[in-house]
């Protein structure tokens, strides 16, 4: 009775932690034994084998004398045994089968039990690396008959995701032109794995090959106990002492230890139908009998109510594993009750249990509904991944977006729980499909890159070679536009494979900075000449922000005149400063028109000077490009001057004051005045050009003279 409640607190006190797919739901025929009244009493089997329980009937039903032999009793039965063992056996109910199964596999091994309190983790949601680190903890803290069922599940979750990433690995291989049959992947995880589902099987191979040698030992023991009680009903002694070996047998039965899971039903159906035949044979002590049955049957009703109850019990699980204990306490530590109550008293015990499965069973139904909603995410999920891998982007930044919406949506795949037992395999399949075509895709995206990304370093090997050949070149009209082309052609062409990237950018860059530096050198040299007549130029142009008119305009204007001509006699300065010129050319206008110089004698003034200076020169080819670009100074004002005389007839009926004609009247005006400059420039350069031309006709004829 203490041991009862013992059972019963340690099952309340396990925790409320239960997966229901740890329990099968189909096991071997093993029905609890509480059988049903026979017609008559079952003659005792004199064999060694484990034998399915049978009914007796009491002396009672079946009257015989006090001389009468046992023997007579079971020899009559003879052929009513023989239909029994023709006839198949009810089959048991199927929340029997499973509690009898779990209870078999708990009596193997005290600690069996502790696997109904190792809670089954989402398995499926985990990566890889947790779940190896999940089978170490396993291994590593818990008995290692628990958790046969946890392992299992880890395992296949593992070789799942596993396989599907070695798939993905083997496809990037291919896809950077390797062969498949040389495909080899490295992983520090599935080594992991191996080593510790290795270690898993050594500990479990260990244990069950000990166990089984102490199970068959036990199972030994207890089918000799059997075959003891079995001859106690043919033995002729003193009933007081017949019972009292009874008792030692049942003392002996509950001290024998565990036996094998698929012999643990069997043995006790044996037992309890044999220590039934005693009891109905013993007719000789009613009274020792009945007390044996009032003691079972209060203790069975108790467990029938403590049955009842759970029904009300909130935890489903909590209340299903006291049940199981219900059931193992029911079959190994209460004996059989009076035959007339044994069927209602089952009945009763029985129904509990099935109202428990039924509550059960609802309980499935709801998860039913959950894992189709589950399914109905995880479809979404494949419909997705499907989509991105059927629009696959051909632009390496917006590829490593989808790349990432993939692996959130695979992480979605994995914590949208479970799906219908039925449609596992399938969803899983349609998953790895839709995730390989995505990767498929993708590979074969990058693999088009590289092709495209080895031809762009074909190109821009040729344009290195090509800035190796000009780094050292002299000819400078050739060579700077011809350096400054192949750098605009290097920048228009893509990536190249990484692993040449730097290296040949370097070389290209040095080759080219080698040119370019030799080149500013040469020009820096050159450029030393410029920068002091800059010098010499800004110190003229203080000079002439300094200067005030004295009031005589003979002796200003002569003035003007030595620093224009001091202005000219500094030769070309850096291009980037020639807004000196602006700068000097506004200040001499300033002081022209002080001393009542128009704008064009002003210009022609200083035109004079240059005449000067072609006058001196003996290169014809310059006075001829000066009269070209006079020339054609004279045309363009020429021609704006008839186009904006044009425009002008357009505001013919408008008024003199509109501020559109007054503009384009102002311009016309300008570029008369600019077009008479031209004119007078180009005059000047015509009498220069003939004083020049009279000048060396005479002083070839002086010459030629002498010579005479």
């Amino acid at each position: 009775m203490q041991d009862n409640e013992q059972k019963l607190q340690e099952t309340e006190g396990g925790g409320t932690e239960h997966n229901a797919d740890v329990i099968k739901t189909t096991v071997e025929e093993s029905p609890i034994s509480e059988p049903k009244t026979a017609d008559n009493p079952v003659q005792e089997n004199t064999d060694t084998d484990i034998e399915p329980p049978k009914e007796s009937q009491s002396s009672e039903e079946n009257p015989a004398s006090d001389d009468e032999k046992p023997e007579k009793a079971t020899s009559e039965s003879n052929a009513k045994d023989l239909e029994n063992e023709s006839s198949k056996p009810e089959k048991p109910d199927e929340v029997i089968e499973e509690i009898e199964e779990s209870n078999a596999e708990d009596a193997e091994d005290v600690d069996n039990h502790k696997r109904h309190h190792i809670p089954m983790l989402d398995y499926h949601s985990m990566s890889i690396e947790n779940l190896v680190g999940e089978l170490q903890r396993l291994v590593k803290n818990e008995k290692i008959q628990a958790i046969n069922k946890h392992v299992s599940s880890i395992k296949y979750e593992f070789d799942q995701k596993f396989q599907e990433f070695l798939e993905h690995k083997k496809e990037e291989f291919i896809a950077n032109g390797g062969n498949e049959i040389d495909f080899r992947y490295n992983s520090v995880s599935k080594r992991q794995f191996n080593e510790v589902f290795g270690e898993y099987r050594e500990k479990r191979d260990q244990y069950y090959k000990q166990l089984e040698q102490n199970l068959k030992g036990n199972l030994n023991k207890r089918l000799e106990i059997i075959e003891e009680l079995k001859g106690l009903i043919n033995v002729e002694e003193d009933i007081n002492t017949t019972y009292k070996n009874f008792k030692e047998l049942q003392e002996n039965w509950r001290n024998a230890g565990p036996v094998p899971r698929n012999n643990y039903n069997d043995v006790w159906r044996t037992y309890h139908h044999h220590m039934e035949i005693f009891y109905d044979f013993l007719h000789l002590n009613r009274e020792l009998r009945d007390l044996d049955f009032k003691h079972n049957l209060e203790e069975k009703l108790k467990l029938v109510q403590r049955a009842e109850a759970l029904v009300n019990e909130p935890d489903l699980g909590k209340a299903f594993r006291e049940l199981q204990t219900l059931h193992k306490i029911w079959k190994e530590d209460i004996g059989p009750v009076a035959k007339e109550q044994r069927e209602e008293v089952w009945n009763r015990f029985s129904s509990a249990t099935k109202a428990m499965h039924e509550r059960r069973q609802e309980h499935y139904q709801e998860l039913e509904k959950d894992y189709e909603k589950n399914l109905e995410k995880k479809q979404e999920v494949i419909a997705s991944i499907l989509k991105i891998s059927e629009n696959v982007t051909d632009n390496h930044k917006a590829l490593q977006l989808q790349i990432k919406e993939v692996e959130a949506l695979r992480d979605t795949f994995f914590k949208a729980g479970k799906v219908p037992q039925k449609v596992n395999e399938q969803t899983w399949s349609t998953f790895k499909d839709a995730v390989r075509k995505f990767n498929r895709n993708k590979n074969s995206f990058y693999k088009n890159q590289k092709k495209e990304q080895h031809e762009n370093l074909e190109k821009k090997k040729a344009l290195l070679e090509l800035a190796l050949a000009l780094k050292d070149s002299d000819d400078r009209e050739m060579a700077t536009p011809e350096m400054k082309r192949i750098q605009s052609e290097w920048k228009k062409i893509g990536h190249v494979p990484r692993k040449y990237s730097d290296k040949i950018w370097n070389e290209f860059k040095n080759a080219c900075n080698h040119y370019f530096n030799r080149l500013h050198s040469e020009r820096n040299e050159s450029q030393k000449e410029e920068y002091e007549n800059l010098e010499k130029k800004n110190a003229c142009l203080e000079r002439l922000k300094a200067f005030q008119l004295s009031g005589d305009n003979e002796k200003d204007l002569t003035t003007l005149k030595k620093f224009i001509s001091e202005w000219k006699t500094y030769g070309r300065i850096p291009y980037n400063k020639k807004h000196i010129n602006g700068k000097f050319n506004k200040i001499v206008d300033a002081l022209f028109t002080k001393l009542g110089v128009s704008r064009q004698e002003s210009e022609l003034l200083r035109y004079g000077d240059k005449m000067q200076q072609l006058a001196k020169t003996d290169d014809n080819r310059a006075i001829g490009n000066e009269r070209i670009f006079i020339r054609r100074k004279i045309e363009e004002n020429k021609s704006e001057i008839r186009q904006l005389e044009n425009n002008l007839q357009f505001f013919s009926n408008a008024s003199e004051d509109n501020p559109l004609v007054k503009d384009v009247v102002k311009n016309i005006n300008r570029h008369k005045e600019a077009l008479e400059t031209w004119k007078a420039k180009i005059k000047k350069l015509n009498i220069m050009e003939n004083n020049r031309n009279k000048a060396i006709e005479e002083e070839n004829a002086q010459n030629s003279g002498e010579e005479e």
